[in-house]
């Protein structure tokens, strides 16, 4: 299966030629801003009792055949949303791990229900009728962060800036239509914490592969 794999948008910045330069520098400012920023152990045990939804969750190709979003994108995002709050709500009312807002998460609750997949952990019942409160269900918050962030990579052709636009703003923001990010700081600033966590992440991945192959005896 191949997997989708967002590489960071610190290496995309080159391609933002058409874009216009107030808002590419504002974003420039704030992938600056939050590059060496990195995933504490603290916050990686946080994760931890949810790496089994994550990692379930995102294995399923929504939207595109053997296309997947990548488990650590989606960490990343709870991390940069969250900080690993299950009940964290934000003073517009985004709830839980992903920070979905109650209306986005029941059009997608129900646009998965009709779907035809089914789910371990989530009674098919749960998502036909979405709660509020449900949102506080780590399972189900995973699953529309997953489900979500693939919509918006199909939609938006994986161009990172445009799916976190999407995800902060709204897939229907005028700016995005005409396929530019939203020119909100608030927007920037998130893509660039998101940015900065899955590169890490990726890198502490890779960093603990080599450790583990320089572990293991070779044949004579």
């Amino acid at each position: 299966m191949r997997a989708i794999l967002f590489t960071g948008i610190l290496v995309l910045l080159s391609c933002f030629a058409a874009i216009e330069i107030s808002w590419a520098s504002q974003l420039h400012s704030s992938l600056h801003k939050y590059k060496n920023s990195q995933v504490s152990h603290l916050t990686l045990k946080r994760l931890s009792p949810y790496n089994g939804f994550i990692n379930y969750y995102s294995q399923f190709a929504f939207f595109r055949r053997n296309h997947k979003v990548s488990p650590d994108f989606i960490r990343a995002l709870i991390i940069a949303e969250s900080s690993v709050d299950p009940v964290a709500v934000s003073p517009k009312g985004a709830m839980g791990l992903g920070q979905i807002m109650f209306p986005t998460g029941k059009e997608a609750a129900r646009e998965l229900a009709d779907s035809g997949y089914t789910f371990r952990h989530i009674k098919p019942q749960k998502l036909a009728n979405l709660q509020k409160e449900d949102l506080f269900d780590p399972a189900i918050n995973i699953l529309l962060t997953c489900y979500l962030i693939s919509k918006y990579n199909y939609k938006f052709n994986g161009k990172l800036e445009l799916v976190l636009s999407a995800w902060n703003a709204g897939e229907y923001h005028r700016e995005l239509q005409r396929g530019r990010t939203v020119p909100y700081q608030e927007t920037h600033n998130l893509i660039g914490k998101i940015n900065a966590y899955y590169i890490d992440l990726l890198q502490k991945r890779k960093r603990i592969s080599v450790s583990s192959r320089q572990y293991v005896k070779q044949p004579d």
